[in-house]
């Protein structure tokens, strides 16, 4: 079994998180309840993993130069990809140095860091069923896969987001400069190149949460939480719920589909991945090394959320993916375009029966910026459902210069 130090001292086991959003966050303040000293690392100043890590950083993750030097600097025992944006080749190279353990892998951050890597694994190496796709260069060649086989509706996203930022549905060639212009702006860095995929007529989409972790002889294993239906609008997630009921055969197909992905990419830890189902048929869509923002809803579903069982995982702990009751959550969104916010309602929300909220600290809210979420149980999927929604509707986000 490992042995873990005394954060702030030299027997300190330390883990540094490349990007500090609200899922940093949440696995910081695991990894801490476990008694490691926590290094935030994020692109813009007060992100909220910074707010309660020991160690806080504000680089352009991008930078090779940049993410050397920290990682060179605060020598982490471990580095946790949180984001997508990241240097990945400084990684491996750091990695192959034995300079660094990177979660899952360097190889992993690489491959699942945009669409193409991940997508091309799953497709042409391991021979998973997904939507028929393309990569494309530009509008031109974006117009040409979808008259040459993709058709129409179509989905576009760009390689490299998160959390559905950058994709839209495309009905008709009228939208295609638009939809393009979108994924552009959508993606986290300019990358210049989207993926077209057909689309699947499915019943519903879930995450998979999938977790690989050492047994007691030191083998990782893989285990399964019970799967998450989610809702999205414009490509972004706004609620989910856990158990999302499906076709034991679905089921089945996904946990071999999710194992045979994620032994491939390797290493531990929690991988979140995605599937659209109808019926009993399945396609694999994509493929998260780490926690997934759908997977909120384990702060209140599971016995160990999604964010434990990570922590866990990293640092070779025995895990249980165990439901407690079916739950929810429910996006709040910032619905102003602001620094410095307040939150109202906050008691509101709080007075609905069997709930919970996590409001994230973001320093700057958006529109479409999510703010926190609401998090219930019930005895019934719908009845947690309606309770997270009702606790999410209670919360108004302010600048704090309007009161």
């Amino acid at each position: 079994m490992p042995i873990i130090g005394t954060p702030l001292s030299p027997s300190a086991t330390r883990v540094m998180l490349l990007g500090s959003g609200e899922l940093g966050k949440e696995v910081m303040i695991a990894l801490q309840r476990l008694g490691v000293e926590t290094i935030a690392v994020d692109r813009y100043d007060h992100a909220p993993g910074h707010q309660v890590a020991h160690h806080a950083h504000t680089i352009d993750m991008s930078d090779p130069e940049q993410l050397r030097a920290l990682i060179e600097s605060e020598r982490p025992d471990i580095v946790v990809p949180e984001i997508e944006a990241i240097a990945t080749a400084t990684l491996e190279s750091l990695e192959a140095q034995g300079l660094v353990r990177v979660i899952p892998t360097a190889r992993a951050a690489r491959l699942t860091m945009d669409r193409e890597g991940i997508r091309r694994l799953a497709a042409e190496t391991l021979g998973v069923p997904t939507s028929p796709y393309c990569f494309c260069e530009s509008p031109d060649a974006l117009r040409s896969a979808i008259d040459d086989g993709i058709g129409y509706p179509c989905i576009i996203k760009p390689v490299m987001s998160s959390s559905g930022k950058g994709q839209s549905k495309l009905n008709g060639p009228e939208d295609l400069q638009q939809a393009w212009d979108y994924a552009m702006a959508g993606g986290r860095v300019s990358h210049g190149r989207v993926i077209v995929e057909g689309f699947v007529d499915f019943d519903y989409e879930i995450t998979l949460l999938t977790v690989r972790a050492l047994d007691a002889d030191g083998n990782a294993q893989t285990h399964f939480c019970e799967p998450i239906g989610h809702a999205q609008v414009a490509g972004d997630y706004v609620e989910s719920w856990q158990p999302q009921a499906m076709n034991p055969e679905a089921l089945r197909k996904a946990q071999h589909i999710a194992q045979a992905v994620t032994q491939d990419l390797g290493g531990l830890g929690v991988f979140g991945v995605e599937f659209f189902i109808r019926g009993e048929e399945v396609w694999f869509s994509e493929v998260s090394p780490r926690p997934h923002d759908t997977g909120l809803v384990t702060m209140i579903s599971q016995w160990q959320s999604e964010f434990e069982l990570h922590a866990r995982a990293i640092l070779g702990l025995p895990v249980s993916t165990a439901l407690r009751a079916a739950g929810a959550s429910a996006v709040i969104y910032g619905g102003v375009d602001a620094k410095d916010v307040v939150f109202e309602g906050v008691g509101d929300a709080l007075g609905v029966p069997q709930t919970e909220l996590r409001l994230f600290g973001k320093p700057e809210s958006y529109v479409r910026r999510r703010m926190g979420v609401a998090l219930a149980y019930d005895d019934t999927v719908d009845a947690a459902r309606a309770r997270a929604q009702r606790a999410a509707s209670s919360i108004k986000i302010k600048p704090a210069a309007s009161l």
